[in-house]
């Protein structure tokens, strides 16, 4: 009897130490409507990701003229890039656009090289432009043979990545424009091969002249059905292929009906619950409703923190978004200094870069991939996984806001701190190296933000002791004469 008790009062214990099984997440069946979207709720995978990186890469990499608008530019009587273009190439009768495809060659791509690069530099997620402005497609498509696996490098690119990136152990992102492809080219043109029929496929459905006025980003030609309907179907096929983690969309959208934006939502939750996963959609301006997915901006950031996550794209290159020339790369500390402050603010960053027409990496490129990689060994605990604090920072730094307004800030000093956080860890990241005595004014006794005690404060990659009051003017830190790094400067405070 007494061995019998014991047995049932083990089987007791062990029935109270077994953990509940955790409550399966429910299936959400979304439905094309603003409302519904709205039981959509941000990944923590998302919130924990804060650097991407992808390309734009297509035959507007070709000429590597300017700005990937090349292929818009060529056709704009009286443009610049046209003249350059009819002395370089001909008329436009005898050389288009379609004509730069053959050159496409893309014989050096590598997309487990490219890759690997990409982790290397620190990104956590990653991916190609599937589809610019200019209607070719970047994936083996069944709805189109303007695309990269039957013309050009006749490879599937969209693949090729998903799988490469995939393989890091990163997020597969896939960029999609194709909504600015209506009267992008002028099919009403006779002087010109984009009013051929035969090249429909490429330059888009006829459309009349002054469908689209430049100058104000207005279409008085609203596209017909059939415009939306590919726009849409080429979206699934993309998903339904690729399965893509992120779809990222440019402005403008708003030239798609609403109801095949929400309807393209709708697919792409749907979609991803049968695929077991949690995805993001990211939209500008007002394309999409407040709620249904996370807000993008482009060349620009938010001047404060903000209690919802966001992110901002920009490129490499202050001049273009390809492959061009004469480049101007922005340095690497210009990439870090936004980045913090980006992160701090609760954004997230996407930067993209410009592989050359035949599949290299420029080495400027590469040089400032690889040299963020190795801030990101140093400093990455004081971004990766955090969140922002109660402020997110201190110092003179004016951040202008508005679309396309990131070469109106200027660069940081090292008063201009920015905070992160990290369960009980507070990190404070200063732009630049200072050269005297560091005081966190925020942090001060008076200021009252401070609601525990401080049990250590360190520099991220420097393994001596560092030197500390708190005052009621602030955090008071004495950095080593030696540099962790080459960039921003975190120090991390343990708080009690």
């Amino acid at each position: 009897m007494r061995n019998l008790l014991l047995v049932m009062c083990a089987i007791i214990l062990m029935s109270c130490s077994v953990k509940p099984k955790e409550k399966a997440k429910e299936k959400i069946k979304y439905e094309a409507d603003w409302e519904s979207l709205k039981q959509y709720e941000v990944p923590e995978w998302w919130l924990n990701t804060k650097f991407g990186i992808y390309f734009h890469w297509g035959p507007y990499s070709v000429p590597a003229h300017e700005t990937e608008w090349y292929a818009i530019h060529m056709y704009t009587e009286g443009h610049p890039i046209r003249e350059y273009h009819e002395k370089t190439y001909g008329n436009l009768k005898d050389f288009g656009y379609k004509d730069f495809i053959p050159m496409f060659t893309a014989d050096k791509f590598d997309a487990d090289k490219w890759a690997e690069l990409f982790k290397k530099s620190g990104a956590q997620f990653a991916g190609p432009v599937a589809e610019h402005a200019d209607g070719f497609a970047m994936w083996d498509s069944e709805l189109t043979e303007w695309d990269a696996m039957d013309m050009g490098p006749k490879r599937d690119v969209v693949g090729e990545m998903a799988k490469a990136v995939r393989k890091q152990g990163m997020k597969f992102i896939a960029t999609y424009h194709r909504h600015w492809l209506y009267a992008w080219f002028p099919t009403w043109d006779k002087t010109t091969d984009a009013s051929d029929p035969a090249y429909e496929g490429l330059y888009g459905p006829y459309v009349p002249e002054g469908s689209f006025v430049m100058a104000t980003g207005d279409y008085p030609n609203p596209p017909k059905k059939e415009f939306h309907e590919e726009w849409l179907a080429r979206l699934d096929e993309l998903m339904d292929k690729y399965q893509p983690d992120i779809i990222w969309f440019d402005n403008k959208m708003d030239i798609i009906e609403e109801d095949y934006r929400k309807q393209f939502l709708a697919n792409y939750y749907n979609k991803a619950q049968d695929w077991g996963r949690d995805v993001v959609c990211t939209y500008k301006f007002e394309d999409m409703a407040v709620g249904t997915a996370v807000l993008d901006l482009e060349r620009s950031r938010m001047s404060e923190k903000k209690d919802f996550p966001w992110l901002t794209d920009d490129s490499i290159d202050w001049k273009a978004w390809c492959d061009i020339s004469d480049p101007k790369y922005k340095s690497t500390n210009r990439l870090i200094d936004f980045l913090v402050d980006v992160v701090s603010k609760n954004g997230a960053v996407l930067l993209n870069i410009t592989p050359r027409a035949d599949g290299t990496i420029p080495e400027g490129v590469e040089t400032r991939l690889l040299e963020m990689g190795e801030w990101f060994k140093v400093n990455g605990e004081a971004i990766f996984d955090t969140r922002p604090w109660k402020i997110y920072g201190e110092g003179p730094q004016e951040i202008v806001e508005g679309h396309l307004s990131e070469d109106k800030n200027p660069e940081a000093v090292a008063e201009d701190i920015r905070f992160t956080t990290k369960g009980d860890d507070l990190y404070a990241i200063t732009m630049a190296w200072p050269t005297e005595t560091m005081n966190i004014r925020s942090l001060a006794k008076k200021e009252g933000l401070l609601t525990k005690n401080i049990k250590s404060v360190n520099l991220l990659g420097y393994e001596g002791k560092i030197n500390w009051e708190l005052t009621e003017n602030g955090l008071q830190v004495e950095m080593p004469d030696t540099k962790p790094c080459e960039h921003a400067f975190a120090l991390k405070i343990q708080l009690q």
